[in-house]
């Protein structure tokens, strides 16, 4: 005899297993945001050979090289434009326009119920500027669908409050996170091909589930690269959202971490960066990844 499943109910429940949520979805609150059901066609498109396991010395906000609905994931995490190395120094306006003309081709080379998660931190203090929710409007308008958004906790220790000590003048927070925003175009499902396979575990699917990721950052100075993040960033994204052999797509490859990733969980990858002492760097760490694999450590 089968158990019975729990459902929405007026104040809440502690069990999620087998949960009917069609009633919450009913609710006033989603009124206008409800998907509408459409036929969706799962098209997967070749990519050509050559561009796989490449980075591309150009600009993501063309990317001619690769078909509509042809990459399975995209990880990045875009130049915050703070001054760093890498940044150009855009004004605001600037800045959120090339996120929205990269994200729009990201958006047409995904697969139907492609994922995208873009790694974002919030900047400034005078004021601050909440660049995770300017973001969201932006993938918003682009059509993307949002599913989520995670808090990396960045477990970063010690010092002080900045602004005023232990004054209520001008006391200001410290951040100890940043944010992966995820989203999926078209439709929430992946279609499950027969001809791969999901390689997360049972303990890293309970584990990235989790709305906080807890992981050190890496560090700047060991890299190469003004700001890195951590390797098990994107390789948690590519766990959680692909399968075996799929494509995963980094418009903003920087160090080549994704790429990395995308290498040690058995996938491709194709990224795209502006600034060729990066994409050498990036090449390097693969390079050396590589010859580790070959010899067995």
């Amino acid at each position: 005899m089968s158990s019975k499943g729990t459902e929405t109910s007026s104040f809440g429940v502690s069990q999620r297993e087998n949960h009917d949520s069609s009633k919450f979805y009913k609710t006033a609150l989603y009124d206008g945001l409800r998907i509408k059901k459409k036929n969706i066609k799962f098209t997967e498109n070749k990519i050509e050979n050559h561009y796989l396991n490449n980075i591309l010395h150009k600009s993501s906000e063309k990317m001619e090289e690769l078909p509509d609905s042809s990459v399975h994931l995209m990880v990045t995490s875009p130049p915050y434009n703070v001054g760093k190395q890498y940044d150009d120094n855009l004004t605001l306006e600037s800045y959120l326009q090339l996120l929205q003309n990269v994200f729009t081709e990201v958006y047409r080379v995904l697969v139907p119920g492609g994922r995208a998660c873009i790694n974002v931190a919030n900047l400034g203090r005078k004021p601050y500027i909440p660049l995770h929710a300017s973001i969201i409007e932006i993938m918003a308008e682009i059509g993307f669908l949002m599913r989520g958004e995670i808090i990396w906790d960045k477990q970063i220790g010690g010092g002080t409050a900045w602004g005023s000590w232990k004054s209520p003048s001008n006391p200001v927070l410290r951040d100890q996170h940043e944010y992966i925003l995820i989203f999926c175009k078209e439709t929430m499902s992946r279609k499950n091909p027969e001809d791969r396979k999901s390689t997360i575990s049972k303990d890293e699917f309970l584990e990235y589930t989790k709305s906080v990721w807890k992981m050190p950052p890496d560090s700047a100075k060991k890299v190469g690269h003004p700001a890195p993040f951590p390797i098990d960033l994107p390789y948690r994204c590519i766990q959680l959202y692909t399968f075996e052999n799929e494509i995963i797509l980094d418009p903003f490859m920087g160090a080549g971490t994704t790429a990395l990733a995308a290498l040690k969980t058995s996938r491709k990858y194709i990224g795209y960066d502006t600034k060729k002492d990066y994409i050498d760097l990036a090449n390097k760490r693969i390079h050396a990844h590589t010859a580790q694999v070959e010899i067995g450590f």
